[in-house]
This record gives C-alpha cells, structure tokens and sequence, in this order.
C-alpha cells in the first residue's frame, strides 16, 4: 500500500505534502493572514457544533447527487478554485485536479490566476466546470476571458470579492515567497531539502498565469500586471456587470453578511457563496460555519448558498448542508493531495471526503440530502 493509499484522513496528505513540498511552497497553501486566527476558527468551530442522530433509519441506499448553478454533481463537494496550481506539483497542477474531479463526478472550478490554460483544462475534463474572474480595471480582459470559458464549455462564472488588496500573509513574507518561486539566499535551503521538487520544477515549463501569458503587459511582468489590473473602486453594480455580461449561472464569492447576501440576490447571483478566502485575508472575521445560519435566513430561497472554509471531515459537511448550505467547497484539502502526490493525492482527497460524507450520512440518519435539517444540529448549552 502507498503512502497515500495509506492517508485515511485529510491531516494525513497535510503531513505527506509537508514532507514533499519546499517549505515555501508548503506554507502558501498552509498559511493564513496575520495571527491565523480566522484560519484556525475556520476549522475548529465545526467541532462546536453537534450532530443530533436520528435512530432506527432504513439506510440501505444514500444518495448524494445534487445539482448546483445548474450542474449536476454527485455529491455536494465542488472543488473550489485556487491559482498556480503547478506550484505544488509542477507536472500535475491543474489538468491532474480537473481529471480527479470529473473521476469523483464534482463540480471543478478553475482560477482565473491558473498555472494551465481555460483551454487546457477543456481538453482534460468534460464534466461540470466552472470559471473564477476578478473586475479589473480593463473590462475587455474580463470579457474576452468570459468568451474564451463559454467557448471552452464552461458554465458556471464565480466573481471573487473578497480580494480588495492582499491580505497580509506573513508566512509568505518570511519565505520571500513569489510566482513563480525564486532561490534566493532565504529560499536555497528550503529547495535543495527538496531535491525531487528542484528537479520537477527544473525540467517543466515556468509557472505563470497560463491565460495571460502572450498579453501585452507594456513591459511588465505578468504578475505585476495583473496586481495592477485589481480595480479597488469595484461596487455591486459591477457585479450586475459581470451577471449580464456573462448571462449564465453567476456566484458571488467572499460573502460574510446577510446584508451583503442580499446585494448579490439584487445582483443577480444565481449563488452566494460564503467564504473568508480560507482565512487569508481579513484575520479575526468569523469562521464561515457561523455566518451560514444568518445568510440563508436572509436569502430566505432567492439563491442557493455555497460554503468554503475548514472543511475537513464529512461532520463537517453535513453540518454546512442541514444548516442550509446548498453545497460545500474545498480547497486546501486537494491542494494537500495535489502536494503530496499528484492527481493520486488529489483523488485521495475527494474519495476521504464523499466516503466519509455517505459513511456519516448513514450514521446521523439521514438518507437523502433534503433529509438533512437544522433539527441535526445543536449547540450545547
């Protein structure tokens, strides 16, 4: 049996990638802004909440096939999108996630900051995807991306809002972190500990920002360009923008608020998704499991809802689904998989996540995803 055979649990490809990857590269994905408080909230306030089983439940058949934004999915796990994914396997990245996740039958979400092209991932998946776009200040960018996903079979577009400016990742700054990676005199240990890593990454291509390597950036490096393109006078109306410009399933993602949910309904987002960026920008917001209840109460129906942040175990998810979640999203958990071993890793991951999601719905009583309830859940007193 392999190593990752062997990982029963998301920890387990947490500590494989953590042997396999520079520790600057390990810490990108690990890490969160400032303290790591809402990081770490993220994960831990799931264990806050209990499971109120049902017993004596027929639970001969559970089915966990849902539709989101109109795709079809056969669990409520979409996986969420994360840029440069070349980074922590740079012979697998993107296509390797894109194939696992048409192998699990999820939805696959591809960063408009990924390391492999729209085009690309087309040619290695024809299951359900979607497309990630910030607002920049050249709206034909956005636009001439929005046509290059529809013309690819892309169906779903998720506007990411919650990225203002960058929050302050200090794990980053004292790795002297950049994309691609640089070996300087902070990062030269770290590589050479690592030498399968070195020796990937010096016979694959550079990493870059695959869709937007033949632009003209006036001279400037494509990262640069692109930091230069977030548009910080962006306000819902350039939501409404995007929605109709797109004219297709539209998700809002970087909700905390109900007032905010309710912006997006106005918008016209098909989704809000609730998500603090894992916990890598705005340090002590909430743990997104407890703005959940709050926001679906004030979308009341007029959207579905998505959730990211923390997921770990199936508890987790059946806890997001009964307190209202339409579905859950993941993303370091794959990205662990990904480090650790290729799409291997990554089909490790969502297999751990849609056994234990069917092994606990069977456990807590419930047979169907509309069974699932807040009656499941308490807090105790």
């Amino acid at each position: 049996m392999t190593a990752i055979e062997n990982a029963h649990n998301i920890e387990a490809l947490r500590a494989l990638a953590r042997k396999r990857l520079p520790r600057m590269v390990f810490d990108y994905i690990d890490g969160g802004a400032d303290d790591e408080i809402t990081l770490g909230r993220n994960d831990r306030r799931y264990g806050d909440y209990e499971l109120n089983f049902k017993s004596l439940v027929d639970i001969s058949k559970i089915d966990l096939e849902t539709t989101v934004m109109g795709a079809t999915s056969k669990a409520p796990i979409i996986v969420t999108p994360t840029a440069a994914q070349r980074l922590f396997n740079p012979r697998a990245g993107e296509a390797a996630v894109a194939r696992a996740a048409r192998k699990a039958g999820l939805v696959y979400c591809l960063s408009t900051l990924a390391s492999t092209t729209i085009e690309d991932i087309a040619r290695h998946t024809d299951g359900p995807k979607w497309f990630q776009v910030y607002v920049w200040k050249d709206r034909a960018i956005v636009e001439k991306a929005m046509e290059r996903a529809k013309a690819a079979g892309f169906t779903g577009l998720i506007l990411t809002v919650d990225v203002p400016v960058a929050g302050n990742r200090e794990r980053d700054h004292l790795n002297a972190f950049t994309i691609p990676p640089k070996i300087n005199a902070k990062t030269v240990s770290q590589v050479l500990a690592r030498p399968g890593y070195l020796w990937d990454m010096a016979t694959t291509p550079e990493i870059l920002a695959a869709n937007w390597a033949d632009m003209d950036t006036g001279g400037m490096g494509i990262i640069q360009f692109l930091d230069s393109q977030f548009d910080r006078t962006v306000t819902w109306e350039d939501a409404k923008w995007m929605k109709e410009a797109w004219g297709g399933p539209f998700a809002i993602k970087g909700i905390a608020r109900p007032d905010d949910a309710l912006r997006c309904v106005h918008a016209g987002a098909d989704a809000v998704w609730i998500s603090n960026h894992g916990g890598r920008q705005l340090d002590t917001a909430p743990a997104t499991i407890d703005t959940l209840a709050d926001i679906v109460a004030a979308v009341d129906g007029q959207a579905e809802v998505i959730l990211d942040g923390g997921i770990r175990r199936g508890t987790d998810i059946i806890k997001a689904l009964a307190l209202g979640a339409t579905a859950v999203a993941v993303g370091r958990p794959y990205l662990f998989g990904l480090g650790a071993g290729g799409q291997a890793g990554v089909e490790r991951a969502l297999d751990i996540l849609v056994s234990a999601l069917e092994r606990d719905m069977a456990l807590v009583g419930a047979t169907r995803l509309s069974d699932l309830t807040p009656d499941f859940v308490r807090m105790p007193r």
